[in-house]
């Protein structure tokens, strides 16, 4: 039996037992990851770390970012792994995950296990436990900030921005106020919460591609974007995710930390991580 079968295998299996009906257990995500190496990735997911001092007190210890939920979520975007080469798709699902390590990390150089073992430590975003008015878009009318909500970045690609929400909302419950009215809702679904993610990675919103498919191949440069140095790779990724302050001029320093995490992953599922990996030479979309 091969190892990619076993992993398959394991996945359905597992997945059943979690009571998932059998036909919706097969995901393209199995072939490469099973709950065993989610758990060996992420050790520090979201309230049940072990250190817990940058948690309120009311955060119960219990799973939250599972691997169930994180497969579940992503039978709604099937696309997902099914296209591209071999090569493709596991650079793919390195960019993924180290997208949503890096966006969620709670590590520092020197953690306990390492920097890359804190991916999934928090689920909102830092700085705003109290909300944060100023992802509220109100040019956006057909999708207008509801007074009170706070569209402060939460889930593992910390969705931002009213008119986000909106988005996601109105593809997954097919309401766009749904979220808009309670913008929490993704802190206490986790298939909800994954979804979010996905959607992100899979949706393109103009002038920028989906980061889908920029990592496999889909995605093919105008001139505006050869001659502002945005090309296929991780570092046109990186420009779709936060380019206004990570790329070119605005380069951050934490740019490093999310490169570094794609080498990691793409490590782990030895595969090259390509090429045009970083963004410090790119102007980000729309410029």
């Amino acid at each position: 039996m091969s190892i990619h079968f076993k992993k398959i295998v394991f996945c359905s299996i597992f997945l059943f037992l979690g009571f998932q009906s059998f036909t919706q257990v097969n995901s393209p995500i199995c072939k490469y990851l099973n709950k065993a190496a989610w758990d060996s990735l992420f050790p520090n997911r979201y309230a049940i770390s072990t250190t817990r001092s940058a948690y309120s007190k009311e955060v119960e210890q219990k799973e939250f970012y599972s691997y169930a939920s994180f497969i579940q979520a992503s039978r709604r975007f099937p696309d997902f792994l099914k296209k591209g080469t071999e090569t493709q798709k596991k650079r793919e699902l390195a960019a993924f995950l180290a997208s949503m390590a890096h966006e969620t990390s709670g590590g520092w150089d020197d953690a306990p296990g390492g920097y890359f073992k804190w991916g999934l430590y928090f689920l909102e975003e830092r700085g705003c436990e109290n909300g944060c008015t100023h992802y509220s878009d109100t040019t956006k009318k057909k999708m207008f900030p509801v007074k009170g909500q706070s569209y402060h970045g939460r889930g593992p690609l910390q969705l931002s921005w009213n008119y986000n929400y909106a988005q996601f909302s109105s593809f997954y419950f097919k309401d766009l106020n749904k979220l808009l009215r309670n913008p929490s809702l993704l802190s206490s679904d986790p298939v909800l919460c994954f979804a979010s993610a996905f959607w992100f990675w899979m949706t393109p919103q103009y002038p920028k591609p989906s980061c889908h498919e920029i990592m496999t191949g889909i995605w093919e440069p105008e001139l505006k974007d050869s001659i502002a140095g945005r090309l296929p790779g991780f570092g046109a990724v990186m420009n779709v995710i936060n380019g206004g302050l990570e790329c070119g001029a605005n380069q951050s320093p934490k740019t490093a930390y999310r490169l570094a995490y794609y080498e990691y992953f793409c490590k782990y599922f030895n595969v090259d991580p390509g090429a045009a990996c970083d963004c410090k030479s790119q102007r980000p979309f729309g410029q």
